[in-house]
């Protein structure tokens, strides 16, 4: 499956929130999010990606594995995601260093989580702000087959078109490549 998804940088970030706060109830999340490769840097170099989430919430916490495939839209910067809940975030840490995996980058998300219907589709928006990064982004996705990214991505830049965000806010930016840049 492919998360088709849009990033984009928020110009009035109380607006937006109090759009989305209208169509859904929101969940504040913190992520803890660690980005593995192989010593080698293989990973990034194939367009790949291997995290480690942990997420930080009023229901908890929980930890997910995800695995990102190569891009398979570069305007958008899709990619295939395949992803599974880890029971101990500890250990699941420690399998992937035992299996000579090492971390490349982590970092703190801190996420305002909304569930949408849209266009006939489920939507994930997300409100971002990474401490690290000046500004706040949007994220909104949504899981289809390979076949469905462009329609997707379609309805995903009407309901951005519908939060007053549009093509100029849009970014591929990535947040390990911001952090890492602030870091150096």
């Amino acid at each position: 499956m492919i998360e088709a998804e849009l990033k984009a940088r928020v110009r009035s970030p109380e607006a937006v929130m109090r759009q989305l706060d209208e169509r859904a109830e929101a969940r504040v999340e913190v992520y803890q999010d660690t980005y593995y490769d192989r010593p080698d840097g293989s990973l990034e170099k194939q367009d790949q990606e291997l995290r480690v989430r942990t997420v930080h919430g009023a229901h908890g916490r929980r930890t997910v594995l995800t695995f990102k495939g190569a891009t398979v839209d570069e305007a958008s910067g899709s990619k295939p995601e395949h992803e599974t809940r880890a029971e101990d975030s500890e250990a699941t840490h420690a399998i992937l260093r035992g299996l000579g995996y090492v971390p490349a980058i982590a970092f703190e998300k801190r996420c305002r989580n909304y569930d949408l219907e849209a266009r006939g589709r489920q939507l994930l928006a997300t409100l971002v702000r990474v401490p690290e990064i000046d500004g706040t982004f949007l994220e909104v996705e949504t899981i289809v087959d390979e076949d469905g990214v462009k329609d997707a991505l379609d309805d995903i830049r009407a309901v951005l078109a519908d939060l007053g965000i549009g093509p100029e806010d849009l970014t591929r930016e990535l947040y390990t490549d911001a952090v890492a840049a602030h870091r150096s």
